[in-house]
């Protein structure tokens, strides 16, 4: 069971108003709602892939924006750790080390998924109409679903306890709810494209 006066006292170190910390929930929970709705605007209309040539130009261009919204979201997270208090009895070699080991498994899966996917497969590809083949099984896919999105999670909780942040633990778990809610309308959208390839190619 969770302990309620363990987590109020927890979070009695968070300033939920502190202008740092709004900017911070609010640049994490932009960025999936912003490449969501592009995509879908492109899967719908095909104006980037127009604007820019071509649908592989297009993909480029989005995923270098998505890139670079993620950098900023990792500054804000950060900034709004430093600008509040951290916990005594975490700031400690050993609660460093185990964020340390966090952030380096969350950082396996985030790399080992791009490398299984590619540019095009990891920044919303299928939307532009890029689909590969087949259904990614290797590692880290064989280990569990959406390795990037939980893997991304786990770094910045690591990062979260590196700096004994009570903060940022709850930022991460911002960052875990609005990939959770990506995930709900991402999972059934990109299955009804590779759907509707698989009809298109029997009906030939």
């Amino acid at each position: 069971q969770v302990d309620v006066a363990a987590m109020a006292r927890l979070f009695g170190y968070v300033d939920v108003t502190d202008s740092g910390f709004i900017v911070a929930v609010l640049s994490i929970a932009f960025n999936p709602l912003f490449w969501n709705v592009v995509a879908r605007w492109e899967h719908k209309t095909r104006v980037l892939s127009r604007v820019f040539g071509s649908a592989h130009a297009a993909c480029y261009c989005l995923g270098t924006v998505i890139l670079l919204l993620n950098c900023v979201r990792s500054h804000c997270f950060t900034e709004a750790m430093k600008s509040q208090p951290k916990l005594e009895f975490w700031d400690c070699h050993w609660t460093y080390y185990s964020g340390l080991a966090i952030s380096a498994v969350g950082t396996l899966f985030v790399i080992s998924s791009f490398l299984a996917l590619g540019f095009t497969g990891t920044f919303l590809g299928d939307y532009f109409g890029i689909l590969m083949e087949a259904k990614v099984t290797s590692f880290p896919f064989s280990v569990l679903d959406n390795p990037m999105y939980w893997g991304s999670t786990a770094v910045y909780l690591g990062w979260s306890l590196m700096h004994a942040s009570p903060a940022g633990l709850l930022l991460t778990a911002v960052v875990a709810i609005s990939y959770t809610i990506a995930m709900l309308y991402e999972g059934p959208f990109t299955e009804e494209i590779y759907r509707q390839k698989q009809k298109g190619v029997k009906n030939k």
